[in-house]
């Protein structure tokens, strides 16, 4: 298991979710600037990697960590987070490759190969440390980088449909592996149906989430828990008041207290 949000702020760096789009055609060192990023991406593990990952320090081996059951280390929160950031890095490339002019399928099918080639690489590199790879984290990565190809070449789809984490801080001396803090959603948008748009429910939204809890603590019980819930669209009330960025920081972060969920603990 590698930290997965080492990877999201990776993607912070190298691209971001946010930047305006231009409609021109592409540039003619666009395709060389989406291999830089690669190379960068791969440099950049590799170096870090050598420094504070332990990378090199054992034969290249494989694990199985296990799915989402209680004997896991995580209860599989951390497999949410693999997808989670596979599925930003998606976006997030996207963002950067069609704000450099590619076009909207080109972007995001080089977008979701580039997420999967960094993600990869980072595992390999999983298999040369006291980690192992991980074929778990490998199928997590894959998923997410689909779901966000989908998206972005779905039009109708990407109005409807968000993935997210919900994240308190809570003073953790390391909260870059927090997961006792964190949900993971996906949200329904009920202004993406036009039925709805006109309707008091366009303010409206459908979350399904999973999250964990006690597993960092040994003398705490253990708890997985899958909720059901319906939060305020606040992504649609941003982009109504045009504050376009911040719209699209809550597609992909819920702010905590604003849904309300039933619960199933097992």
């Amino acid at each position: 298991m590698r930290n997965w949000r080492r990877q999201l702020l990776m993607t912070l760096l190298l691209g971001g979710v946010a930047l305006p789009l231009r409609a021109e055609e592409p540039p003619d060192d666009c395709v060389r600037r989406i291999a830089a990023t690669r190379w960068i991406g791969a440099g950049v593990i590799t170096a870090w990697g050598l420094l504070n990952w332990d990378y090199g320090e054992q034969s290249m081996h494989a694990t199985s960590e296990g799915w989402f059951s209680a004997d896991t280390s995580e209860g599989g929160a951390d497999k949410m987070g693999h997808l989670y950031t596979s599925y930003v890095m998606t976006r997030a490339f996207d963002g950067l490759y069609r704000h450099w002019g590619a076009e909207k399928k080109s972007a995001a099918k080089d977008a979701a190969i580039s997420a999967l080639l960094i993600t990869g690489f980072m595992e390999l590199g999983d298999g040369f440390s006291p980690y192992g790879v991980s074929h778990e984290d490998m199928i997590m990565n894959v998923a997410g980088s689909l779901v966000g190809y989908q998206l972005a070449t779905n039009e109708t789809w990407e109005r409807r449909l968000d993935l997210r984490m919900e994240y308190v801080p809570s003073g953790s001396n390391d909260p870059l592996t927090d997961y006792e803090n964190a949900r993971y959603l996906v949200a329904l948008k009920l202004d993406g149906f036009s039925g709805m748009a006109q309707t008091p429910l366009k303010w409206l939204e459908l979350h399904a989430g999973y999250y964990v809890r006690g597993f960092d603590d040994p003398a705490a019980t253990d708890h997985r828990i899958s909720y059901v819930g319906i939060g305020i669209n606040l992504t649609s009330a941003f982009e109504r008041a045009s504050w376009h960025r911040t719209s699209t920081f809550l597609q992909y972060y819920q702010v905590p207290g604003t849904s309300v969920r039933a619960e199933h603990e097992y």
